[in-house]
């Protein structure tokens, strides 16, 4: 895995010449233990969050994928800790920095003392498997792969109440279609401004080029979108948000979720608020997404 450190402040480095160190005479005093302890207390409650690029192996190319890594100042300093983790997804095409980008993920994670984990989605991926193109088998690669490598390389809850998953846009349909899809793996699912529903648009974002058209092939784009898949749920099964901004095109397909889920009764938090499609609104719901996600993670 290679791996990159991101710091979020400068960091000072204190180098000592020892050129002659032997040969003059010692003036100082040692420390006890109890200074070497209230030191070490001290370093730990300056410890800041950190956010890291790694790169995670798939099967789908040949070369890994890059993904950031926030870690929140509690993984220092509580190192007998496990943490929940937040997979947060990206738009079409965004990438795995945009969270970073567009928001103050990083204070936020350390807020709420979860990991944060933004994986390369693809820039028109959908996050499906797709039955047209090997390389974009990302439904896999999210799922299974990124999962698998965040579990293994850091200290998490690793079960489904301690996985949550949140996307934008194109990720906010991916969050709600891994979560329903794989609901073994995740326990919380967050939409923000979610292309929910595919099927009004056929001829944007490359959806096509992943599935097949609509004309040719109306089953997948049936037995694919979220809307649809929303009837194998049951009560309780995921903890649902929906949130989506009065200004945005993708809300009637969002308000359609929401009185299916409420018909079915299916519990679920859903929030109309204003803006639109824009990273304004998501940088401002985000906070909102983040406490309900917490919430969940505390049950």
């Amino acid at each position: 895995m290679h791996t990159t450190l991101h710091p979020t402040r400068p960091s000072i480095f204190c180098a000592l010449t020892l050129t002659g160190l032997f040969s003059l005479p010692f003036t100082g005093t040692s420390k006890t233990g109890a200074q070497e302890s209230a030191i070490a207390e001290r370093e730990l409650a300056a410890a800041e969050p950190q956010v890291l690029e790694v790169h995670v192996p798939t099967a789908m190319r040949a070369e890994a994928l890059p993904a950031m890594v926030v870690l929140p100042s509690a993984y220092a300093t509580q190192p007998d800790r496990r943490f929940p983790v937040f997979y947060l997804l990206h738009g079409a095409g965004g990438d795995h920095r945009s969270w970073i980008d567009i928001s103050d993920v990083e204070s936020l994670a350390d807020a709420h003392e979860m990991i944060v984990v933004c994986p390369d989605g693809g820039r028109t991926s959908w996050y499906f498997d797709s039955p047209l193109d090997p390389r974009y088998q990302f439904e896999t690669f999210v799922a299974e792969e990124v999962v698998a490598h965040v579990d293994a390389q850091y200290r998490t809850r690793a079960d489904r109440g301690g996985r949550a998953i949140g996307g934008l846009s194109m990720g906010g349909h991916g969050a709600l279609f891994l979560a329903i899809r794989h609901p073994d793996v995740f326990g919380t699912a967050v939409a923000m401004s979610g292309g929910v529903d595919i099927r009004p648009f056929p001829g944007s974002w490359d959806i096509a080029q992943r599935i097949g058209t609509l004309e040719a092939h109306p089953e997948r784009w049936n037995e694919l979108t979220v809307i649809e898949l929303a009837r194998q749920l049951e009560p309780n099964q995921i903890a649902i948000s929906i949130d989506c901004g009065v200004g945005d095109f993708f809300l009637e397909v969002n308000r359609a979720l929401h009185a299916r889920l409420v018909a079915a009764r299916i519990p679920h938090d859903y929030t109309e608020r204003p803006g639109g499609h824009s990273a304004a609104y998501w940088a401002r719901c985000l906070p909102y997404q983040m406490v309900f996600v917490s919430e969940q993670f505390a049950r």
